[in-house]
C-alpha cells in the first residue's frame, strides 16, 4: 500500500516538472502571463525590439539572442512606443570583440518605428561569431546609447539543454530509481 501511494505521488511530482520544463512565461498579476522577452532593448526610458530572419534557411522563425544561421539575415527594429517617432535614433552592428562596425543606420527619424537591416553574415571578416547591436538616441546634444548582444552561429537549429533541464533529468532518475527499488525490496519481502 506504501508503496502505490509513493509511486503515484512520484509519477504526479514528475508529471508537475516536466509540464513546467522551458516555460518562458511568469504567472503573476492574477493569473496573467507576462512573457519574459530578451529581445527588448531598453533606451533610456523606451523601447526598442530587435527581431532577426534568416528566410533563404528558416522562412520566417524569428531570432534574437542567438542566430543559428551564417548567410543572409533581415534584421529589423520596431518602437515599442510613439516617442521614438519624434526622435533621432541611430543603429548600428558591431562584430565583437574588436568592435568592427559592419552596419550602421545614420541617426535621423524614423517616423514608422520600424528599421529594417539585411546583412550577409557569410561574407569574409564575418560568418560565426559575437555582434552587438547599438540603438542611439540622438536629442539635443545628447546621446543615449543602449545595447543587446547577439551571436552567429552555423550548421541549423539544435536542442540546447540548459542546467535546469539537467536537474530534472537527474531527479527523473532518481525518483524512477528509487521507486524500482521500493517496488523490488517489497516484492522479496512477500
Amino acid at each position: 500500500m506504501f508503496n502505490k501511494k509513493l509511486m503515484k505521488s512520484s509519477f504526479v511530482s514528475i508529471l508537475v516538472l516536466f509540464t513546467s520544463i522551458g516555460t518562458t512565461n511568469i504567472w503573476a498579476h492574477g493569473g496573467v502571463a507576462i512573457e519574459i522577452d530578451t529581445c527588448r532593448i531598453p533606451v533610456g526610458d523606451q523601447w526598442v525590439h530587435f527581431t532577426a530572419y534568416t528566410p533563404q534557411q528558416s522562412a520566417d522563425t524569428e531570432y534574437c539572442n542567438n542566430i543559428p544561421y551564417t548567410g543572409y539575415t533581415n534584421l529589423v527594429f520596431d518602437y515599442e512606443g510613439r516617442i521614438l517617432t519624434k526622435l533621432e535614433v541611430e543603429f548600428s552592428i558591431t562584430k565583437e570583440p574588436e568592435g568592427k562596425e559592419i552596419y550602421k543606420q545614420d541617426a535621423k527619424v524614423h517616423q514608422t518605428g520600424t528599421i529594417n537591416a539585411v546583412i550577409d553574415f557569410s561574407k569574409p571578416g564575418l560568418g560565426e561569431g559575437d555582434y552587438l547591436t547599438h540603438v542611439t538616441i540622438v536629442h539635443e546634444d545628447k546621446k543615449i546609447d543602449a545595447h543587446l548582444p547577439f551571436n552567429i552561429s552555423s550548421g541549423g537549429e539544435g536542442m540546447t539543454i540548459d542546467g535546469t533541464m539537467i536537474a530534472m533529468i537527474l531527479l527523473l532518475v532518481a525518483m524512477l530509481g528509487g521507486g524500482l527499488f521500493l517496488m523490488r525490496k517489497k516484492e522479496g519481502e512477500e
